[in-house]
């Protein structure tokens, strides 16, 4: 663009950021059983030197099966205040009905979902799966991944449990790293089972959040250094805005089947009208 006065782009600016900050900031209406969320981070300016922010994204489907974006917030760790303070902030806004959050293995997460939410957390079965590699050669690593995916064919939480406990077993002798690493997480990687089957391929992992992610991180990269966190949230979020208005034309992200059971809020029904 050429011949656009700094006026110009001042009030651009100003009109986006109020945009955006309605967005960011709306009433958050229903039950959201499901909630994804993920960090990814960008480079700023911040008193003359160059440091790492993390962006972090919540995304939820309600009962109805939609999917939106809740929340963004920028913030300088991932450490558990910040993300405490972040849930909180959702809560205020109106958030509630969540049963299962799903995110990357993170203490901080962790514990402010205990915290604030007193939910279920999901451990994203592919990061697990990327940490649970790592301890095995890469000759070896084919046979380990077949082995660990026996355990999610299984058709029930009770079966899947009795298999990941059989695997870390066999693996014990040869990888004793990765059995501990099974052994820990049997819980955390397994609590999805628990919930309807109807959703498992879709809440095992932080894969919904993924490519959206992906986005953040190619436009992003384009303007490479930005110059305070409230141009990363001016771009990120105008992302998350015209997101979600695609997300709201699409037909609904989950099946209904189970939806309900995990509604907190009971349906409203009317009166039969006197005649």
């Amino acid at each position: 663009m050429s011949g656009v006065s700094k006026s110009q782009v001042s009030r651009l600016c100003g009109e986006l950021d109020e945009r955006v900050g309605a967005f960011l900031n709306r009433q958050i209406e229903g039950d959201w059983p499901y909630l994804w969320i993920d960090a990814t981070y960008v480079k700023t300016r911040e008193a003359g030197r160059i440091v790492s922010v993390a962006v972090i994204i919540a995304v939820g489907v309600n009962t109805e099966g939609q999917r939106e974006v809740l929340g963004l917030k920028v913030g300088a760790s991932e450490a558990e205040p910040f993300w405490t303070e972040f849930l909180r902030s959702l809560n205020r806004r109106g958030l509630r009905g969540v049963k299962l959050v799903i995110s990357d293995s993170h203490e901080g997460i962790k514990a402010a979902v205990s915290k604030v939410l007193k939910a279920t957390w999901q451990r994203c079965r592919v990061h697990f799966m990327r940490n649970a590699l790592a301890h095995a050669g890469k000759t070896q690593r084919r046979m380990v991944s077949a082995a660990i995916g026996t355990v999610f064919v299984q058709d029930t939480a009770e079966a899947a449990k009795t298999q990941w406990r059989s695997v870390a077993d066999q693996l014990r002798a040869k990888f004793p790293k990765l059995s501990t690493l099974m052994d820990d997480a049997e819980n955390d990687v397994l609590a999805f089972m628990t919930f309807p089957k109807a959703h498992w391929t879709q809440i095992y992992s932080t894969n919904p959040l993924e490519r959206l992610n992906a986005e953040v991180k190619r436009r992003t990269n384009v303007v490479g250094i930005f110059p305070n966190d409230a141009s990363i949230t001016r771009l990120v979020g105008a992302m998350m805005l015209e997101q979600n208005d695609e997300w709201s034309l699409n037909r609904r992200y989950m099946q209904l089947e189970g939806l309900q059971t995990l509604c907190d809020t009971p349906p409203t029904r009317l009166s039969a009208v006197a005649r």
